[in-house]
């Protein structure tokens, strides 16, 4: 059903998807809360952990530095340094050590050459470009008529789908991020194993955030294409 050029479901689609991201937000906030306040048996900071795992990965080019923020952790492959929140580098809770093997899996990634990632790092600058010039193409195709206003539409659909491309490739490179952090905290003996669950249950709040963000997107493109589609063929 169509109202006013709009797919009715793919709009209903769209609303569900925005409302479980929020959800999952608000699901990562609280975890994370929740487990903040746990601290780990060893004492041991995110700093600390992260260092470890790197030597024993044997990679021993990698910064890791203190990042402004609440929950800003993430790992930069351009100049290999690994920026942990204060909450993080410092912290001794679970939740801090769960996302510093997190973050130190991405480290691990680079250094293996795990294709996804050399992926994603590739689509960047595409994806920044086409965040940027998709809605301006659209609009400048809404403006004109005939031909360039299907080119112009349809550069901007590309566009999008360089960045809809991005958060679907983000996804296996944090899923195995994640499962290389878990793994990595149980078998150094990092965290015991009802500690394991603990980040088992932060990191997979997180990366639930990351498979709604690709759902928004993924249902943007659809939609866009099913609007502007039906208004080329007219």
């Amino acid at each position: 059903m169509f109202f006013y050029g709009y797919n009715m479901d793919y709009v209903l689609l769209l609303i569900i998807a925005v409302v479980l991201a929020g959800l999952a937000q608000a699901k990562v906030s609280s975890t994370y809360n929740k487990y903040s306040r746990v601290p780990n048996r060893r004492g041991l900071t995110g700093e600390q952990v992260a260092a470890q795992m790197l030597i024993q990965a044997g990679i021993h080019d990698v910064r890791i530095e203190r990042v402004a923020g609440h929950l800003t952790d993430h790992y930069d492959p351009r100049t290999k340094t690994l920026r942990l929140s204060s909450g993080v580098y410092d912290g001794r809770s679970v939740a801090a050590l769960g996302i510093a093997a997190h973050e130190t899996g991405h480290a691990i990634q680079h250094d293996t050459g795990y294709v996804f990632l050399v992926l994603r790092s590739t689509l960047v600058p595409l994806s920044n470009l086409g965040s940027t010039l998709a809605w301006p193409l659209i609009v400048i195709g809404l403006l004109f008529g005939g031909s360039s206003s299907n080119m112009f539409i349809t550069l901007g659909i590309l566009f999008y789908a360089l960045a809809v491309l991005f958060t679907i490739v983000t996804l296996p490179v944090e899923f195995n991020a994640s499962s290389r952090a878990l793994h990595m905290l149980e078998d150094q003996y990092f965290l015991d194993a009802d500690e394991i669950s603990g980040a088992r249950k932060v990191l997979s709040a997180a990366a639930m955030t990351y498979v709604a963000a690709a759902a928004v997107a993924i249902l943007q493109l659809l939609r866009l294409i099913a609007i502007f589609g039906g208004r080329r063929d007219d």
